[in-house]
C-alpha cells in the first residue's frame, strides 16, 4: 500500500525528476513511459462505452484531487483520498468483475488472433455481406423480426453457450427459416463466428441506458447491450415497422435505407478484412509464404 500511495506523492516525483540520468536510463525511462501510457490506452479503449467507463471516470478524478492535495500539502483531505482510491478501488473491482474480465478479453484475447486455420483466413466476407442483406431485405418486407449478432475480434463464446449450436454455413435461406415466426429456433439471437452460424436462439444483455427510446423493444435493447459489451456488430429488423437497424460499439444506427445498409457492411466487414487488422505476424508471414511458393 505503501507503493501506491509513493506513486501519487509530490516529493517522489520531484526527487525522480532532479536525478542525473544516463543516456541509458533516460531511454529506458521513455520506453517505460511509453509501455505505460499504450496499455492505460487500450484499456481505455476496452472499456469505452460500458459500465465500467464510470468507473475509470471516478477513479482518475480521484487521482488527480491527489495530486491537487498533496501539491498544497491538503493533509487532512489527502489521507481521506487516500482511504476513498484505496477501497473504492477494491469495490470497484468486485463490483464490475464481468466488465473486467471483457476489458481484459479485448487486451489479450481475440478469436481472430488465436485461429490459424487455413479456412478461417481464406474467407469471403463479400458473399456472407450478400447472405445478410438478401436475408435482411426479405425479412424487412415481411416484417418478420431477426437479430444477427456478428463476432469481431472479441469472443462472443460465453454468449453462444446460452442458445442453441448449430455450426451451419452462413446462407440467407438458412437465415430467414430460422427467424420465420412459430418455428422452433426463431426466439432469440444468431451469433455469427467466422465463416459459421454458431447458434441461434441465443440469450443476450440488455442495455441499461435510459436514454433509449420507449418505441424500441426487447429485441432492440438487446443489440444495444451486447455491442456495449463487446465490439461484435448486430443487424436488427423490427417486425412492427420492418426497419433496419444495426448497433456497433456501442453506437445504434436505426432504419437505414438499403444503400446504407449496402454501405454499412461494406465499409465494416469487408474492409476490416483487407486491412487484416486481427492478424497476427504468424498470420502474415504464412500468407507470404503463400505467395512466393505459388510464384
Amino acid at each position: 500500500m505503501n507503493d501506491f500511495n509513493q506513486i501519487f506523492n509530490i516529493q517522489s516525483w520531484r526527487e525522480i525528476i532532479q536525478l542525473n540520468l544516463t543516456p541509458w536510463r533516460l531511454f529506458i525511462a521513455i520506453v517505460d513511459i511509453c509501455l505505460i501510457t499504450f496499455l492505460i490506452y487500450k484499456a481505455l479503449r476496452s472499456v469505452q462505452g460500458t459500465k465500467m467507463m464510470t468507473l475509470v471516470r471516478g477513479v482518475i478524478l480521484f487521482i488527480m484531487l491527489k495530486f491537487v492535495s498533496g501539491w498544497l500539502g491538503l493533509g487532512t483531505f489527502e489521507w481521506l483520498l487516500n482511504q476513498v482510491i484505496t477501497y473504492g478501488v477494491i469495490s470497484g473491482v468486485i463490483i464490475f468483475q464481468p466488465e473486467i474480465r471483457r476489458g481484459l478479453e479485448t487486451l489479450g484475447r481475440t478469436t481472430k488472433s488465436l485461429n490459424f486455420g487455413i479456412a478461417e483466413r481464406n474467407v469471403k466476407r463479400t458473399s456472407y455481406i450478400k447472405a445478410y442483406e438478401k436475408a435482411c431485405n426479405y425479412m424487412s418486407e415481411r416484417k418478420i423480426g431477426a437479430l444477427i449478432v456478428i463476432e469481431q475480434s472479441q469472443t462472443l463464446e460465453e454468449f453462444v453457450s446460452t442458445g442453441i449450436k448449430l455450426d451451419a454455413d452462413i446462407t440467407a435461406e438458412l437465415l430467414i427459416n430460422i427467424f420465420i415466426p412459430n418455428t422452433p429456433l426463431h426466439d432469440g439471437a444468431v451469433i455469427i463466428q467466422g465463416d459459421k452460424i454458431a447458434a441461434t436462439s441465443a440469450y443476450l444483455p440488455l442495455t441499461e441506458d435510459g436514454k433509449i427510446s420507449k418505441e424500441f423493444g426487447t429485441r432492440h435493447r438487446a443489440a444495444i447491450g451486447i455491442s456495449e459489451v463487446s465490439d461484435a456488430i448486430t443487424l436488427i429488423v423490427s417486425e412492427e415497422t420492418g426497419g433496419i437497424s444495426i448497433t456497433e460499439n456501442g453506437n445504434f444506427y436505426s432504419d437505414m435505407s438499403k444503400s446504407e445498409f449496402h454501405d454499412f457492411m461494406i465499409k465494416h466487414l469487408e474492409d476490416n478484412r483487407k486491412s487484416s487488422k486481427n492478424h497476427t505476424l504468424l498470420d502474415k508471414l504464412l500468407a507470404k509464404r503463400g505467395d512466393i511458393s505459388e510464384k
